[in-house]
């Protein structure tokens, strides 16, 4: 086995660690690849003979490739999720069967990687963001972490532990039981079939928020408020119709399909028995990318 061939092995061992870290930096599955496929030609050009840890020095090297991507995005992904004219943004989802994730996204997902947290991760500076997900999420060592900030250690700290503060002010609070909460999502679905507006109100929170991307090409809006998202209770129907079980960043979901495309994706952020958050996707661009035939659906 050539040298180049005994590093490429060794690199698609931490391949996996590296997509996780990738997606939550980006929150792009398409660009967590791209990321990851720089830190391959990064490697392949790179002496490491001298390094020790290959998968801490890989996971620096894909913080850094990402932290220059989302510093480099275009101006429309620059902005916050919701920007002044109520446009919003959505982490991609991860989806999966309603049986269980594949080992994949298990990696993909571990520390319970919902939707709901990847858009809280959205919210913060591309620096925040990389001090807080490569030292809270994969405990790389500060001092590992300050050179691809070009901060010192303490500062780098700081600006970790203030991402930490926002995270938690904003990670919403979520029933854990999952049959629990695929019992509110049936629940919220039978509702919207049948158009049921006093049951559909029943079932969400009062303070719900509803955030629904529709892409480039088709607005995309906020919502606040369980009888403005009930009063949406027609467009809720026809989803509801096609609506397929999912597991959505390993959280109950559903998927809407129709002639063997997915239409949509919905992802149910439940607390005490009552829908807090609804984010739905509709963006043509990356439904498309979701293999239907892959979910058994």
């Amino acid at each position: 086995m050539s040298e180049k061939d005994f590093l490429a092995r060794r690199f698609e061992e931490h391949r996996p660690h590296l997509r996780a870290v990738a997606y939550r930096m980006l929150g792009s599955l398409s660009e967590a690849e791209d990321a990851v496929q720089e830190a391959w030609f990064k490697l392949s050009r790179s002496d490491v003979s001298g390094v020790e840890n290959l998968g801490g020095w890989l996971t620096t090297v894909v913080g850094r490739v990402c932290l220059d991507m989302l510093r480099s995005r275009a101006t429309r992904r620059e902005e916050p999720l919701e920007d002044g004219e109520g446009r919003v943004r959505l982490p991609d989802p991860v989806i999966s069967g309603p049986g269980g994730l594949e080992p994949e996204q298990e990696i993909l997902l571990a520390d319970s990687v919902g939707l709901a947290l990847m858009i809280v991760l959205q919210t913060l500076g591309p620096a925040e963001r990389l001090a807080f997900v490569l030292h809270d999420m994969f405990a790389v060592p500060f001092d590992e972490i300050a050179p691809v900030l070009g901060r010192t250690p303490a500062s780098t700290r700081q600006l970790a532990s203030r991402a930490r503060r926002r995270v938690q002010d904003a990670s919403p609070a979520t029933d854990t039981d999952p049959a629990e909460r695929r019992t509110v999502v049936d629940a919220f679905l039978t509702a919207a079939r049948g158009g049921d507006l006093e049951a559909l109100v029943a079932v969400l929170d009062p303070e719900i928020v509803a955030r629904s991307d529709g892409g480039t090409l088709l607005p995309s809006a906020l919502r606040r408020g369980a009888a403005e998202i009930a009063a949406q209770a027609i467009t809720f129907a026809r989803i509801a119709e096609a609506a397929r079980p999912v597991l959505v960043n390993g959280t109950p979901g559903v998927v809407a399909i129709a002639d063997g495309r997915v239409m949509s994706v919905m992802s149910f952020t439940v607390r005490d028995g009552k829908v807090t958050a609804l984010d739905i996707l509709v963006d043509p661009e990356r439904l498309a990318r979701i293999d239907v035939e892959a979910l058994g659906l």
